[in-house]
This record gives C-alpha cells, sequence and structure tokens, in this order.
C-alpha cells in the first residue's frame, strides 16, 4: 500500500477509536505484531505478538480505567510503510484521577496490517496514574 493509503487507513482507525469503537484497530494489528512501548514504566517492553498485546498491555490497563480511554488524532505524517501519529488520551482512573497524556506512535504497516509500533508518551504520567 502507499504512504497515502496507510495515513488513510491510521486516520480512519483513528476516527474509529476517538468514537469509542477500538475493534477497526485491534483488527488491523497482524497477529505477530511487535508493540514498543518506551520509558521505563510498568509497561514499558516490546510485546512481540497481538495476543500478548492484548493480554498484557490493553487488559491490564484498561482494568485501571474507568470506561473507555478516548484517542484523538492530531497529526499524522506518512512515508512509504510508516506513519508517524500525533495524538491525545483522555480517561480518568479507578482512583479518580485524570489521565490525560500525550502520545506519538510510529506505525509500520504492511498489506493493510499494523507489524510494528513504537509508542512514546509522557512516562511520568504513567507512574503517577498507574503506579511502578
Amino acid at each position: 500500500m502507499s504512504a497515502a493509503g496507510n495515513r488513510q487507513l491510521l486516520q480512519h482507525l483513528f476516527a474509529e477509536a476517538e468514537r469509542g469503537n477500538i475493534q477497526p484497530f485491534l483488527a488491523a494489528l497482524s497477529d505477530d505484531i511487535e508493540w514498543t512501548v518506551t520509558g521505563s514504566t510498568k509497561f514499558s517492553k516490546t510485546y512481540r505478538s497481538k495476543q500478548i498485546f492484548i493480554s498484557e498491555l490493553l487488559e491490564p490497563l484498561m482494568s485501571q480505567i474507568v470506561g473507555n480511554l478516548t484517542l484523538a488524532a492530531q497529526r499524522f505524517i506518512a512515508d512509504d510503510d510508516y506513519v508517524a501519529v500525533e495524538f491525545r488520551g483522555h480517561s480518568t482512573t479507578k482512583t479518580g484521577m485524570p489521565y490525560n497524556n500525550t502520545y506519538c506512535a510510529v506505525f509500520r504497516l504492511s498489506g493493510n496490517k499494523i507489524q510494528q509500533v513504537t509508542e512514546y508518551m509522557d512516562t511520568e504520567l504513567v507512574t503517577t496514574a498507574f503506579g511502578r
């Protein structure tokens, strides 16, 4: 797929996620995805499959949040198989703390599937909200 096509796919996935529908995003993850969360938080590491990403990152994170984590993208920059996305997340932890983080993630796509992600965010906020 072209850079423009990859950008359009991610724009669609983030538009759905902003509406609270994360299913298209999950469906676009390749089974052997490598998702890296940078920094030194309790979530920071590389998750080396879709199932591991869901069970070791997504489910534990969502279990500490009231309702949905809303993701709103501001910027998409595409180059060949890569798309960088700047976005903001808004939610509240079960302890009542607002968790409103700013992210930038670099996605590598192939054949309409997300193959690799490197995610950058305010790691101090992650630690404050979710502990070490």
